[in-house]
């Protein structure tokens, strides 16, 4: 089959096309033909080798298609079931990908296997930033950072539908409009605005409940001096570099706030939690409050592509890799 992988921690450059073996499902996994493969910025974590892992590999924690072998002991799923996942493990950069049955979830009807692979991991990440990690409750100001992005469109338009009143910041005009057609009530251009002088002029002083930032290094700063007192600062990625140290005394004199760094599979890490989540994103999906845009395709063979562009801050919505 073919499949891409990264031969050493680095840049775009170490994604190399390779053939494999088709590998073959052991008990209680299911083998998937994908149809459609997200790509995220957690992949480009891996490559680098801000997260770790053992290399070569191939990249990739999500995608969609149809089961077509099941290991022994499954009753999840039979062949022929339309399947997706969201959370890995890693391998999505291939034709075919082997995952625990108990880690995947049926694709609706109505749903395709392009949106399915758009949406899981990032709308899944947004249900949990949402609903679990913090509890945005209707009237709320909130901060969305990159609000034109993967998970910054679905987080606004998930938001919105909660009653919250949605800040966005974007990176030019055209990601700028694109956010308020995401709910965004204001949109911060944050290379020619100052976000938290922004933010208190649109709050009247008061500053927004929680912000969530997948931005990282560059936004901190912004971040921190736009949260209300005890507002709630969820940095949940590293898109220009991680967070830098500080002090937690920091937290305290910016008016007792918090701070968190949340993953996606801890949210996930049951079987349960896996399906109430996707079923809370599909749900969601089906009753028109949030809509998942595609803004960009690759064939797989062109994955480097794919990273260069995501990495240069010139993708909107979700990115996929088509084997």
């Amino acid at each position: 089959m073919l499949a891409v992988q990264a031969v050493r921690a680095g840049g775009p450059e170490v994604l190399e096309v390779v053939e494999l073996s088709t590998p073959e499902p052991g008990p209680g996994q299911i083998r998937i033909r994908n149809e459609a493969v997200g790509l995220n910025y957690i992949d480009t974590y891996q490559r680098s080798g801000l997260y770790p892992m053992k290399l070569p590999a191939v990249l990739g924690l999500e995608g969609a298609g149809v089961v077509d072998a099941v290991g022994e002991g499954v009753a999840r799923f039979k062949v022929g079931d339309r399947a997706a996942y969201g959370n890995g493990p890693a391998g999505a950069y291939a034709q075919f990908h082997v995952v625990p049955a108990e880690r995947a979830v049926r694709t609706p009807e109505g749903v395709s296997s392009r949106a399915a692979a758009a949406a899981m991991l990032k709308g899944m990440t947004a249900e949990f930033l949402l609903r679990r990690c913090y509890r945005v409750q209707a009237g709320q100001t909130i901060l969305v950072h990159a609000a034109a992005g993967g998970v910054g469109s679905i987080l606004a338009q998930w938001a919105k539908s909660l009653g919250a009143v949605v800040i966005g910041t974007a990176g030019s005009a055209d990601k700028a409009a694109l956010a308020r057609t995401y709910g965004c009530d204001h949109v911060i251009l944050y290379r020619d605005e100052d976000v938290a002088a922004r933010v208190r002029e649109l709050t009247g002083g008061k500053g927004v409940a929680v912000a969530y930032d997948g931005v990282g290094a560059e936004t901190f700063e912004a971040t921190l001096a736009s949260l209300a007192r005890r507002g709630t600062f969820v940095s949940f990625g590293n898109a220009s570099g991680p967070v830098p140290p500080f002090a937690p005394l920091r937290l305290s004199q910016a008016g007792s706030l918090f701070f968190t760094r949340p993953t996606l599979f801890d949210y996930v890490a049951t079987t349960e939690e896996l399906d109430a989540s996707a079923a809370a994103l599909f749900a969601a999906i089906a009753s028109g409050a949030v809509r998942i845009d595609i803004g960009q395709e690759f064939p797989l063979a062109e994955t480097r592509r794919a990273h260069e562009a995501l990495e240069g801050r010139a993708t909107t919505g979700a990115t996929l890799l088509i084997p």
